[in-house]
C-alpha cells in the first residue's frame, strides 16, 4: 500500500471496530493536539496525520477503499478532504478553529408566487395540482 499506514497512525489494528477507531482517535487527538506539543516542531504535521486517518477508517465505505488500495484511492476519488478533522468528529457549530462562521446552507432561488383555483372536492381529496 502506498502512502501512510492509518491503521499505524492510530495504533489499532486492520481488524479495530468503529468503536476502538474513534476511541484511539480521541485519545491520540488529545496528547497529538499541536498546542499540547508546541515544543514538537513536527505536531501540526502528526495531529493532520490522525486527523486523515480517522476520517479514512471511521467511514465504512472509505475504509474498505483504503482497505483495498491504500491513500491514494481515497485522494484519486476524491473521498479525502482538507477540512478541519474535528469537524466530523465533534461538529464545527458553524464555526472554523479561526472563529470565522462558514456557511454550510445552500443559496437559495427567489421565492416562487402564483394564484392557484381550487375546489373544496380537490382539496378534500388530496389532488394533486
Amino acid at each position: 500500500l502506498a502512502g501512510r499506514d492509518y491503521y499505524q497512525i492510530l495504533g489499532v489494528s486492520r481488524s479495530a471496530s468503529t468503536n476502538e477507531i474513534k476511541k484511539a482517535y480521541r485519545k491520540l487527538a488529545k496528547e497529538l493536539h499541536p498546542d499540547k506539543n508546541q515544543d514538537d516542531p513536527n505536531a501540526s504535521q502528526k495531529f493532520q496525520d490522525l486527523g486523515a486517518a480517522y476520517e479514512a477508517l471511521s467511514d465504512s465505505e472509505k475504509r474498505e477503499l483504503y482497505d483495498r488500495c491504500g491513500e491514494e484511492c481515497l485522494k484519486k476519488d476524491g473521498m479525502m478532504n482538507n477540512n478541519d478533522p474535528f469537524a466530523s468528529f465533534f461538529g464545527d457549530f458553524g464555526f472554523q478553529f479561526g472563529g470565522e462562521p462558514q456557511q454550510h446552507e445552500t443559496p437559495r432561488g427567489a421565492d416562487v408566487v402564483m394564484e392557484v383555483v381550487v375546489s373544496l372536492e380537490e382539496i378534500y381529496n388530496g389532488n394533486f395540482i
